[in-house]
Parts: C-alpha cells; sequence; structure tokens
C-alpha cells in the first residue's frame, strides 16, 4: 500500500516529511561517526570521492615498489656479506702465502694444499651469497623500480667473486719456487683489489635504493593523508549535528501529535 493511499491531514503530512528528512540525516550522520569518513561513496561527493581514490591507488602501488626496495636492500646486503667473508678468506690466504716463505719444501707443499683448499671455499661462499634466487656475487643484475609506472629505476650488476672471477688460481708447483708463492700473492692482491672495488659500487647502489625506500615512505603517507583530508569527517561536527538531529525529531513528534489532534477532536462528536 502506497503512502498517498492514507489521506493526511496537511500539518501532520508536513510533519511526517520532515520527521523522514531528519531520519535520513540521522542514518547519514550515524555512518560518518561510524566510519571516520565524511565521504564514503561517489555519491556523497564525487570529486572529493575520486581525488582521494587516486591517491589511495597511488599509495598502494607505491608500497608494493617500496616491498620492492626493501628486497633488493637484503640481496645487496647479502652480497656485502659475502664479500665481507671471501675477503677474510683471501687474507687467510696470504697468511698461508707468507708462511710459505720461509717454510721447507714439505711444509711448502702443505701450505699450498691448505690454499687450494682455501679456494674452494672462496667458491662455495660466493655461491652462497645468494638472496630470493639473486646472487650478485655470481654477476646477477637487479633491476629495482622506483615509482609507479617504472619509469624511474636503477640497475644493481653484480660480479663474479669466485676464484675464476678474481683470477686466484691453483698454487703453483706446490709453492716449490719463491717465483711461485709471488704469482699467488699477486692474484690474492689483485683479488681484494676487485672486491674493495665491487664493494664501493654495491654499497653506493645501496645507498640510492636506500634514499628512494625513505622517500617513497613520505609520499606514501602524504598521499594517505590527502585522501584522508578529502575524506575524514570531524566528529566533533558530527557529534553536534546528532544532538541537534535528535532534538529535532523530538520536536517533530511532538509536533506531529500536536496535529493529530485536530482529527482526535472529530471523534469526539460520535
Amino acid at each position: 500500500m502506497a503512502i498517498n493511499d492514507i489521506t493526511l491531514a496537511g500539518g501532520m503530512r508536513n510533519n511526517l516529511v520532515s520527521l523522514q528528512m531528519v531520519s535520513s540525516l540521522q542514518a547519514r550522520t550515524t555512518e560518518r561517526l561510524a566510519t571516520g569518513k565524511r565521504v564514503n561513496s561517489a555519491v556523497d561527493d564525487p570529486s572529493a570521492y575520486f581525488a582521494a581514490q587516486n591517491h589511495r591507488n597511488r599509495a598502494n602501488d607505491l608500497a608494493a615498489r617500496k616491498d620492492q626496495m626493501g628486497e633488493a636492500i637484503q640481496t645487496v646486503k647479502a652480497a656485502l656479506q659475502g664479500i665481507e667473508g671471501i675477503t677474510k678468506l683471501i687474507e687467510q690466504a696470504k697468511g698461508l702465502a707468507a708462511s710459505a716463505r720461509s717454510a721447507g719444501a714439505t711444509d711448502r707443499a702443505s701450505l699450498a694444499a691448505q690454499f687450494n683448499a682455501l679456494r674452494t671455499q672462496i667458491d662455495q661462499m660466493a655461491a652462497d651469497g645468494s638472496y630470493k634466487g639473486t646472487n650478485f656475487l655470481a654477476s646477477d643484475a637487479l633491476t629495482v623500480d622506483f615509482n609507479e609506472d617504472g619509469s624511474s629505476s636503477l640497475t644493481i650488476s653484480g660480479f663474479d667473486a669466485s676464484t675464476t672471477g678474481l683470477a686466484v688460481a691453483a698454487a703453483q708447483n706446490s709453492w716449490v719456487a719463491d717465483s711461485d708463492v709471488d704469482v699467488a700473492v699477486a692474484d690474492l692482491d689483485t683479488a681484494l683489489t676487485t672486491l674493495r672495488t665491487n664493494a664501493k659500487t654495491l654499497s653506493s647502489n645501496n645507498g640510492v635504493v636506500t634514499s628512494r625506500q625513505e622517500f617513497t615512505v613520505s609520499l606514501i603517507n602524504t598521499l594517505t593523508t590527502g585522501a584522508d583530508i578529502l575524506t575524514a569527517a570531524d566528529t566533533n561536527e558530527e557529534g553536534a549535528n546528532m544532538l541537534a538531529l535528535q532534538t529535532r525529531q523530538q520536536l517533530g513528534i511532538v509536533a506531529l501529535q500536536l496535529s493529530s489532534q485536530a482529527q482526535q477532536s472529530i471523534m469526539r462528536l460520535f
């Protein structure tokens, strides 16, 4: 049955419409207080809603990039830790070479065998320096995107940190001659230079990624704050609105009762 099927007095109809409007406003105010948002859908304010949505979408895209940057930083850290470990092994190998200079033939052969064993450890450490399948100590490369469309990026390139890549050959002739030891020492010095150069490059790239990650975090916060400003409700204002609407509702009910008294007086005639 439609509401117009029942005839109401003019005053009652006006009061009913007023109460319906108050009820609608109360529902809107209750939603704003519950969600903390002034704009909950495009119907509330299309301009603010879609602008805020664009801010949040970009913030979400950047959040994914931020996670990628964090993974890249960890990959570089894994490589730097590997370089540090390989450097210690090479310094240990240099100690063996230094000992061989003053050792006899038998001891030199033993030291040369230890040197070759260290080479194996260097190769294994270089192979184990990966993070999530990327190993900068095995000449892998990684491209890190900084913005949502990938137009800003950095490619981090690794190097071969194995004994082959570092050009550290096996001990020649079991280090029988001093010249054999000199060759090993020269190889080790070159390897240390290579490691230090690449460590500086990786550290520099790590600094760039870290700076971009910090910038991205700040930008995400700015975008999120901007979206909140566009859509957030003033809880103090909405609380005051609710109190005012409750008062209007009570007054409307009283007015509706007064309007119905005119019709009730007719009943007294019977």
